[in-house]
């Protein structure tokens, strides 16, 4: 995985509180768009019996603590000196995500459960594989250039949620039109192992030269002087 580039120079005032006003914001709208997601997923996926629906509002859940983590560091007068915090924060959400998602896909498996057909389930996964993609590229491209690594980190959390969005999407169309209901839990373990990698570097991104690390170093040499940094 690239890193993330390093900012050319210490910012402008006004550009940087600019800068995290636009955090701020895209950090309030994923907040008010995941309660609302989780309120209907969660929902929708006890109407239908769905633990794949019921999965996804959990990791909304989880969506929300990580942003939280991101708008309560912004909220201080000094957003760097929260840093390690909201990173520790994101890294257990991260795993939180994992978690959840692959105890309900082993479940799901397990227990052979066929869900019933979900047309508020289809189209929120839909809208969700819409909004969530703009709001994480909208984050990214900010935290990069104001040098947050806690933004960059959220920003991947909900990217994962747009992944998700279409792993669901797909298992409640296939459960629909094929009865393929085994086909959402599965892929969702692969998503649960792709959190749990980002954790991991969300957990390190403050010492070590992970991709949201870099983030945090004032100079691209500096970044690997620890040694933390491995060849990939």
């Amino acid at each position: 995985m690239t890193a993330v580039p390093l900012r050319p120079g210490p910012l402008p005032a006004p550009r940087r509180a600019l800068l995290e006003r636009r955090i701020r914001w895209v950090v309030a709208a994923t907040i008010t768009y995941n309660v609302v997601e989780a309120v209907v997923a969660i929902g929708a996926g006890r109407a239908a019996t769905s633990s794949a629906l019921i999965g996804f509002g959990l990791d909304s859940v989880v969506e929300v603590l990580s942003a939280a983590a991101v708008a309560w560091q912004f909220a201080g007068r000094d957003p760097h000196a929260r840093e390690r915090t909201a990173m520790r924060v994101i890294a257990f959400s991260f795993f939180g995500l994992a978690a959840f998602v692959t105890v309900d896909a082993v479940r799901a498996v397990l227990g052979a459960a066929e869900p019933a057909h979900s047309t508020v389930g289809i189209v929120l996964a839909a809208v969700s594989l819409a909004v969530m993609p703009a709001l994480s590229w909208f984050e990214r491209r900010t935290g990069r250039e104001l040098g947050s690594a806690s933004a960059v980190a959220d920003s991947r959390q909900t990217l994962i949620c747009a992944y998700l969005s279409a792993v669901l999407l797909a298992g409640l169309v296939l459960n629909s039109t094929l009865g393929w209901w085994w086909a959402d839990p599965l892929a969702a373990v692969v998503i649960a192992g792709f959190a749990v990698r980002e954790g991991v570097e969300a957990w390190r991104g403050d010492a070590c030269c992970a991709p949201v690390g870099a983030l945090l170093r004032s100079d691209a040499d500096d970044a690997c002087a620890d040694g933390c940094c491995g060849d990939g």
